[in-house]
């Protein structure tokens, strides 16, 4: 507000300006950034009364840290120090705190004796905090109620000269001070320093109950969303400690798809080119990067960490290979009986040897089928089969000492005579889960769901899982292992986001989506995913190739990596423009060089991709 003749000045005793009162609490009460919030508070109570300086500091809880209001330490919690927020002073040209970026080099006030727990009522300011009133001081220099060393020396390496002081607390609805507002050397019409009128105490005092009723909801909005961050954090968390081959998926993820988001804010070129992204929507892609996969808290990790074809809540290849110790020790016993019956023992002894060399050779083969790998030839699967089809005896019952559910499972089938002859390798009834709604796509209308669901739940069959030509997972697991995105979404959907969070379900639930409508839940296509949840896509792949805590896969290069992403981009699997901008933008290197192993790091020929990227 500029001086004219209309304002008060120090001396003239001034009535409240309620309509400049209103003006300024409505743009207190519109302002968001808390950086220029409390500049404004500063600026404007300094103009009412024309002081040449000002100071505000916020107590224990209100200190800020990290962007965001927060405690710095458990001593600050309960206000027992101050923190300096902002200093002004216009005759010297200070300007601290605030949007100037600039620290003030003060340390932390105390409010509170750290080891009495006195009040400090020395400080005019903590005196101020701890009591709700309002002091005014004429003189500094004749004051003898507090201790005023710091303005002294302050002014003795300035030149400055310290006068009036007028302090006034800044009290929440509750009424507890959070804040602390002091005013310095009032200005006359002649720009001399003069007492602060007590006419104009009202009107200070009224801004700063309104600028701490704006701070204290800006405290109330951050506090909000401080605990969403430690809440999706706690998921995420949660996820980690069930899968801890993924453990630091969900927490990698999200750095990536920032990254990659900022870059795209500046890039010149495609479809970016005409991409912006606000704090607002930076604020949706934090939270959908890092509840992306929530779903998964409701996947069995057996299925989702399934490092082996035949595992299950156990590698059932340790049952697998009992039953060809049996077969070989039933070997060795026929051996023997022949032999008693006054068989050629040497002969016998080479068949026997021959037989038990095949045996190993074949369980040896079987074990190496159950590892999985990138692809299982057809004559592979076929010698498995055959193997499959050798017999061993059983002379236990086998439906004795089992649960309930798997009994049922068994009797959909007639129990063989003992002793028992059966294959090595088998698919069972008992094998068989039949769906009872667990893992099932809900609403599939509502949220526009197009997964294929597998007629069984679970098939655990030994030779359906040993048969899988690619990596560890039947259908049905990859079923459930997808699913988790589905339960992202109908999670996500329920929860009540405000408008300006809207997005969050929508970046959350797209990641695994294609640009041709090859991926899933939804089976989208370019034109149905904004920029953001493409972005989400390409860093959860990027991720997920260049991962090492996977049980499944040995961590690729980063030169691998790239590689298999630019033959997604072919596939139109992720977004070329994209794809350019992560080369382009050098995001792709800064990632690995504070993610991947050393033994991953290799030179990533750009030219071979760059060029057809910008075509």
């Amino acid at each position: 507000m500029a001086l004219d003749d209309k304002t008060p000045h120090a001396e003239d005793g001034p009535t409240v300006d309620y309509a400049k009162l209103i003006e300024i609490g409505i743009a207190l009460s519109a302002e968001r950034n808390h950086h220029r919030l409390l500049e404004n508070i500063l600026l404007e109570a300094k103009n009412l009364c024309h002081a040449d300086g000002g100071t505000l500091y916020l107590c224990g809880n209100m200190i800020e840290r990290e962007g965001m209001i927060a405690p710095q330490f458990e001593a600050e919690a309960d206000g027992r120090f101050m923190k300096f927020e902002i200093m002004r002073t216009d005759s010297l040209n200070i300007a601290k705190g605030g949007t100037t970026g600039e620290d003030i080099p003060f340390p932390p006030l105390s409010v509170y004796n750290p080891t009495t727990g006195e009040p400090n009522h020395k400080n005019v300011a903590s005196h101020v905090a701890v009591t709700g009133k309002t002091i005014n001081i004429p003189d500094v220099y004749e004051a003898t109620d507090f201790d005023f060393t710091g303005p002294r020396k302050f002014d003795e390496s300035t030149g400055y000269r310290s006068k009036s002081f007028l302090v006034v607390p800044l009290k929440n609805h509750s009424g507890e001070a959070i804040g602390v507002l002091q005013l310095l050397n009032a200005k006359n019409k002649a720009g001399e320093s003069v007492p602060f009128s007590g006419k104009i105490v009202p009107m200070i005092e009224a801004l700063a109950s309104q600028a701490a009723v704006a701070v204290d909801n800006q405290m109330l909005v951050e506090a909000q969303a401080r605990l969403m961050d430690s809440f999706i954090k706690l998921i995420a968390g949660a996820i980690d400690a069930k899968s801890p081959y993924t453990g630091g998926h969900c927490a990698r993820v999200p750095e990536l798809a920032e990254m990659l988001a900022a870059a795209a804010a500046k890039a010149e070129f495609g479809e970016l080119k005409n991409f912006t992204l606000n704090e607002e929507g930076f604020r949706e892609l934090h939270l959908a990067s890092w509840l992306h996969d929530c779903g998964k808290v409701v996947m069995p990790e057996y299925v989702v960490d399934k490092a082996t074809k035949l595992e299950t809540i156990y590698d059932r290849i340790h049952e697998v290979r009992m039953r060809f110790e049996v077969l070989k020790r039933e070997a060795e016993i026929d051996y023997w009986k022949q032999v008693a019956d006054g068989g050629d023992r040497a002969a016998l002894k080479t068949d026997l040897d021959a037989k038990l060399a095949g045996i190993d050779d074949d369980y040896a083969f079987i074990a190496e089928c159950n590892v999985g790998g990138e692809f299982m030839a057809p004559e592979k699967i076929e010698r498995m089969k055959q193997i499959a089809a050798h017999n061993w005896t059983r002379t236990l019952d086998d439906r004795i000492g089992i649960s309930h559910e798997e009994l049922k499972r068994k009797e959909n089938a007639p129990a063989a005579a003992l002793p028992a002859q059966e294959p090595l390798l088998a698919d069972k009834v008992e094998h068989l889960f039949p769906r009872d709604g667990t893992f099932e796509a809900p609403n599939s209308e509502r949220f526009g769901f197009k997964m294929e669901v597998p007629e069984y739940l679970f098939n655990r069959g030994e030779v359906y899982n040993l048969a899988i030509a690619r990596g560890t997972l039947t259908n049905e697991d990859r079923y459930i292992i997808q699913n988790h995105i589905v339960q992202t979404i109908v999670m996500l959907g329920q929860l009540p986001f405000p408008k300006q969070l809207r997005n969050v379900p929508e970046f959350a639930g797209a990641h695994h989506e294609t640009l041709i409508g090859t991926g899933y839940p939804r089976k989208l296509e370019k034109k149905d995913m904004s920029v953001v949840a493409r972005i989400m896509a390409l860093a959860d792949v990027f991720e997920a190739l260049t991962a090492a805590d996977r049980p499944y896969k040995k961590p690729k290069t980063l030169s691998e990596s790239i590689k298999i992403l630019s033959f997604m981009v072919k596939d139109q699997h992720i977004d070329p423009d994209l794809f350019r901008l992560l080369l382009e933008s050098g995001i792709y290197k800064e990632y690995a060089e504070r993610f991947l192993k050393p033994e991953q790091m290799d030179d990533v020929d750009l030219g071979k991709y760059l060029d057809k990227a910008a075509e």
